[in-house]
C-alpha cells in the first residue's frame, strides 16, 4: 500500500480544505463508477483519490467543476448551450413581477367588487333578531 501524505498533495492544491472537499467528492465519484487513473493496489476510494490528486492524473479545475455540480440543486437556464430564455418561452424575473402585480391587483379588485354585490343582495329584505336595538356611536 502507498503511503500518501499531505504534503504531497498540497503541491497539486495548496488549501487544506479545498483538498478534503476534492477528495471526498473524487473517492464519492470512484465509488459510484467512474474510472480511476492510478493504480487501486487493495486501497479504498479515498485514498486513490488523494494518490490521484497528489500525481496531478485529474486537473484541479475539473475537480471543481465537478464539486460545484455536486452541490447544484438546478441549473441556470443560461447554461444550456444555445438556448436564448426569450426563444425558449420563459419570462424573465422582471416580466414575472409584472405579470404577478397586474394579476393581484385586477383579481383582488374584481374579487373584491364582487363579495361587495354579493352581499348586499344577501342583506336586502333580511332582518335580524337585533334591529330593534338602538346603536349608539
Amino acid at each position: 500500500m502507498a503511503r500518501v501524505t499531505v504534503e504531497d498533495c498540497i503541491l497539486q492544491v495548496p488549501n487544506r480544505f479545498e483538498l478534503v472537499a476534492y477528495a471526498s467528492q473524487r473517492a464519492r465519484d470512484i465509488a459510484s463508477g467512474t474510472p480511476i487513473t492510478v493504480d487501486r493496489d487493495n486501497d479504498k476510494d479515498s485514498v486513490v483519490s488523494l494518490r490521484e490528486i497528489a500525481n496531478g492524473s485529474i486537473p484541479v479545475e475539473q475537480m471543481r467543476e465537478e464539486l460545484v455540480k455536486s452541490y447544484q440543486r438546478s441549473i441556470d437556464v443560461d447554461e444550456i448551450e444555445g438556448t436564448d430564455p426569450d426563444q425558449a418561452g420563459l419570462m424573465s424575473a422582471a416580466q414575472v413581477a409584472e405579470e404577478m402585480k397586474s394579476l393581484s391587483i385586477n383579481d383582488s379588485a374584481d374579487e373584491g367588487e364582487e363579495l361587495a354585490e354579493t352581499h348586499e343582495e344577501g342583506l336586502k329584505g333580511e332582518t335580524f333578531a337585533g334591529d330593534d336595538v338602538a346603536a349608539e356611536d
